[in-house]
């Protein structure tokens, strides 16, 4: 295991690359002993080829986004072979697309026999994410700054984020100044994989593409409304889609303008009264 500190990740400030990761948010994992292609393949991906270097990936992403509807969360996914501890891993990310396309179910079937790690930020006003699967099982996950945490096994990895830097006060209470929560983030992957991310590794890796499609719509049941307002009080209740459906119906009937039938008055002149 490496000796690794946020210090390392001090570079991720000063980066154009990381820098544009991070204004329009990003998803990076690291998966071990699973090639690129079978990655992608899990992923949905259809295949796209291949790239040299981050810049050739970044423009046919840019492409894609033009091409597709604002509302179609569709991505391409780039992924290549890093050295790490135990063996290889795969690094897989995607940019400009929220942060949201390594999707949890994807990082179950990939960690299932061995390990994932990943890390992401929303872009604009970021939410940082991170987490940690082993063995299809989500371990330890939790937003910057780490103060909550959740997972089946949510302080696991305490020891391990006070040697790397991260600093679990709430940030109200953070009085020698700001962390940097992401580069301690970084730190912690490299921690849990022996993976040394550099600039280089991402501007100048071959990387493998693959068009990762938008997650299927599920057909809604129900909508549960629960809220509890400044007193206590708690409204918790289930209306089903009938419920609703039949509901809206009555209300659009209810909002339609009435229309009365205009009287007409026959002239005594009108030949056709009697």
């Amino acid at each position: 295991m490496t000796s690794v500190t946020a210090r390392d990740y001090a570079w991720i400030r000063s980066s154009p690359l990381f820098r544009q990761a991070l204004d329009c948010g990003y998803s990076m994992a690291l998966v071990r002993g699973v090639p690129p292609e079978e990655v992608l393949r899990v992923m949905d991906a259809e295949p796209q080829g291949t790239c040299e270097g981050v810049a050739e990936w970044i423009e046919r992403q840019d492409e894609l986004c033009d091409a597709l509807d604002f509302s179609d969360d569709s991505f391409l996914a780039g992924a290549f072979t890093v050295p790490g501890e135990d063996g290889d891993w795969t690094l897989v990310w995607e940019l400009a697309r929220g942060g949201t396309g390594i999707r949890p179910r994807f990082l179950e079937a990939l960690s299932a026999g061995g390990r994932a790690v990943q890390h992401s930020s929303n872009g604009g006003k970021p939410i940082d994410g991170f987490s940690w699967y082993e063995d299809g099982e989500l371990r330890t996950t939790f937003e910057a700054p780490p103060t909550y945490r959740s997972g089946s096994t949510p302080d696991a990895l305490l020891p391990l984020m006070g040697e790397v830097g991260c600093d679990l006060r709430d940030v109200q209470d953070r009085t020698a100044g700001p962390a940097d929560d992401k580069a301690a983030v970084l730190a912690l992957t490299e921690r849990l994989t022996g993976v040394r991310l550099t600039e280089e590794v991402l501007r100048d890796a071959h990387y493998r593409l693959g068009l990762v499609p938008e997650e299927p719509v599920e057909e809604w049941t129900s909508v549960t409304v629960d809220i509890t307002d400044a007193h206590g009080e708690r409204f918790h209740r289930v209306f089903t889609r009938t419920r609703i459906e039949e509901a809206a119906s009555r209300a659009r009937a209810q909002a339609a303008p009435r229309i009365d039938p205009i009287p007409v008055r026959t002239s005594s002149n009108d030949p056709g009264r009697a």
